[in-house]
């Protein structure tokens, strides 16, 4: 549903946009002046603004250089009949999308409204796309022909077209995400999904990615930003590592889910959303409220419905089907023969413990390709999955064990020093500490 606000003190304007706009926006709503304009921006979002430049109790540029530094970043057409080269740049300095001259015709207004509409829909798509692949976000269905996957896929199947709140719990590497991208892409929901990993951030950043900010709100806001909240407005917000979330933000989250407003860090002004949350962890959240690091009243808002994903060891044959399908994917993107993946080696791969589920299986197919090798001859320890580590005589002190033990699970982790250090239960400053002992860092 798409909507307007005319702001425009003659009447006629006022009209004419109504007449006129009916094929574009579900709903046109029309103000004579700035207070009028300000008291419906209140009540409802738009999508688009179209204003005079002369206004009873303010010009056009004033009010929304005002909107800019309170965080309401709507786009804007600007209209007016006092055209000069001084209004012109003005109105382009405060993010003008357009600027049109009066006496215009509807086929102009037209093509301008399709113009700011495609560019902010791609502008939206564009920082999206971005974030993905800073991520390096996994893309694909999900895979397996064990009857876990099997119940997960008919829960995902029924969940997805609700607006509930759905809890994906599983262990890492397990494609919590993988199932969050499944629900929003059966959901039908028309806005992007946007995916945030809560244990990557500290609370005052987490407020200002999530909800957005004004321009000085803090050292460094030189303008104003929105946050992700508003780029899925329409779609769905996957908070991965919920259970990392620093207990203030649980606080503002369980208001946002509560009222469906949010509110950017350092404005007074609150902005209506439509937005499914998705969330997603790999820590026991009971336990996490015991120990009074979540909130109970935010766990059972999340906890609406509950899916499990199963881990790798689990899942039986699945093994066999998700090596081959990854020796044939990555083969192709990597320029290689795809793996001789004969009933030997699945045997030596399903005998494995895969501590690193889905992902683990996923990095050591690779690094067979890449090697050469069997998938088997990568894993380490024995057939059974059990580790045995058989060390060199100059490698049995213990600060050589421990270190072969943080790298491997390091490994597991794709590197990524948070999840390593919560896996092994050291803080992230002790684990870089060990690293930079070892000039690994």
């Amino acid at each position: 549903m798409k909507s307007v606000l005319i702001v425009d003190d003659e009447p006629g304007i006022q009209s004419f946009f109504l007449r006129g706009l009916t094929s574009r926006f579900d709903l046109i709503e029309t103000a004579g002046d700035v207070k009028t304009a300000n008291a419906l921006l209140e009540r409802c979002h738009f999508d688009l603004i179209i204003s005079d430049i002369r206004l009873p109790d303010r010009t056009g540029v004033e009010w929304v250089t005002e909107m800019r530094d309170k965080g309401n970043l709507t786009p804007v057409i600007f209209i007016t009949a006092y055209a000069s080269l001084e209004t012109a740049i003005e109105a382009l300095r405060v993010g003008a999308m357009d600027f049109i001259l009066k006496p215009f015709r509807l086929e102009q207004i037209l093509a301008a409204i399709d113009r700011c509409l495609e560019t902010q829909q791609l502008r939206r798509e564009n920082f999206v796309l971005r974030r993905q692949l800073e991520q390096h976000l996994e893309v694909g269905g999900i895979i397996g022909e064990c009857e876990a996957v099997h119940s997960v896929c008919q829960i995902i199947r029924q969940v997805a077209r609700m607006p509930s709140t759905v809890l994906i719990e599983g262990e890492s590497g397990t494609g919590k995400e993988l199932a969050a991208r499944a629900i929003h892409e059966l959901s039908q929901r028309k806005g992007n999904f946007v995916s945030v990993n809560c244990g990557a951030m500290t609370a005052e950043l987490m407020e200002s990615e999530l909800f957005g900010h004004v321009k000085g709100s803090f050292t460094g806001a030189h303008q104003a930003r929105e946050g992700l909240f508003a780029y899925a407005n329409g779609g769905t917000l996957f908070l991965d590592e919920i259970g990392e979330m620093p207990l203030t933000m649980q606080v503002h989250l369980l208001r946002v889910l509560e009222e469906q407003r949010i509110r950017p860090v350092g404005s007074n002004r609150e902005t209506p959303i439509d937005v499914r949350i998705l969330a997603a962890t790999n820590r026991e959240l009971v336990q996490r409220v015991k120990e009074g690091l979540f909130r109970q009243d935010l766990f059972y808002r999340l906890n609406v419905l509950s899916i499990r994903l199963p881990p790798l060891r689990e899942r039986g044959q699945d093994v066999d089907l998700l090596a081959h399908h990854f020796s044939k994917r990555l083969s192709g993107e990597l320029g290689v023969n795809a793996l001789p993946l004969d009933r030997a080696e699945i045997m030596r791969l399903q005998a494995y413990d895969w501590p690193g589920n889905v992902r683990e299986l996923k990095n050591v197919i690779e690094r067979a390709l890449l090697l050469g090798i069997m998938p088997s001859q990568c894993l380490a320890g024995t057939p059974s999955g059990r580790k045995q580590p058989v060390l060199k005589e100059e490698a049995l002190l213990l600060e050589d064990v421990e270190k072969q033990h943080i790298l491997r699970v390091l490994a597991l982790e794709d590197s990524n020093k948070s999840a390593a250090a919560r896996q092994l239960g050291i803080s992230r400053k002790t684990l870089e500490r060990k690293l930079n002992g070892w000039a690994l860092e």
